[in-house]
């Protein structure tokens, strides 16, 4: 997953550049809590997310569809967090599988901001137009904006992609959505034990906008650890 030529290298850099200054500029950190406990479960993805982000190299297969992640980092961080949170995981990224900064650069862009903004869209667009529902949440942008928003930034990626003589297209864009529906499981199984155990490592949820008004109340205290209201 490399870019193909200077084009793609000004695409990344015009989709990355504003896309941090705004993080940078709403200055995310300031909802992180002064006293508890890190935020660890996020931190932990990150630290995972630089395996799966240099897959087709540590693999010697150029080919190899990689695992994205950033869906479920932007539930669990909220979109600005997100943004600042990847590039840490694109730079070890390119340390383990040896990247160029262009190539890093791609990698950040299409593995990580397209995904997470995508998924930021579709998640308002179904705050907007379905109920506000427990199950919403978890399959609405748990599951399925999660598999939308990284099949279609797989998609992309791959048409800016170059290819070796002879392979086909088709295959890799089904291998792709399957990638993108592994992705979607990950996220959604996260999301839903996350929902039920630990709320309040969701950035993007709240008991008061997905349970109804008797279950938010007895709901309240297990979701107090630092998401009483829904940040991003």
């Amino acid at each position: 997953m490399n870019p193909v030529h200077g084009g793609v290298l000004w695409l990344d850099l015009a989709l990355a550049l504003p896309a941090l200054a705004a993080a940078l500029a709403v200055r995310p950190w300031r909802a992180l809590p002064a006293v508890a406990p890190a935020p660890w479960p996020w931190l932990a993805w990150c630290a995972v997310l630089p395996l799966p982000w240099s897959a087709d190299r540590l693999g010697a297969n150029p080919l190899v569809p990689m695992l994205s992640g950033a869906c479920l980092l932007m539930l669990m961080a909220g979109w600005p967090l997100a943004v600042l949170a990847l590039v840490p995981v694109a730079l070890l990224a390119a340390l383990l599988a040896d990247l160029a900064p262009a190539a890093a650069l791609h990698r950040y862009v299409w593995l990580g901001l397209v995904p997470a903004t995508l998924a930021l869209v579709l998640g308002a667009a179904i705050r907007r137009w379905l109920p506000r529902h427990l199950f919403v949440y978890i399959l609405g942008r748990g599951f399925f904006a999660t598999a939308l928003a990284t099949a279609l930034a797989g998609f992309v990626a791959l048409a800016l992609q170059a290819l070796p003589e002879g392979t086909n297209r088709a295959d890799l864009l089904l291998a792709r959505g399957l990638m993108a529906s592994g992705d979607a499981f990950i996220a959604g199984m996260i999301v839903a034990i996350f929902v039920a155990l630990r709320p309040g490592w969701l950035a993007t949820y709240a008991d008061r906008l997905y349970l109804p008004a008797g279950l938010g109340t007895a709901h309240a205290p297990a979701s107090a650890e630092g998401n009483g209201h829904e940040r991003r």
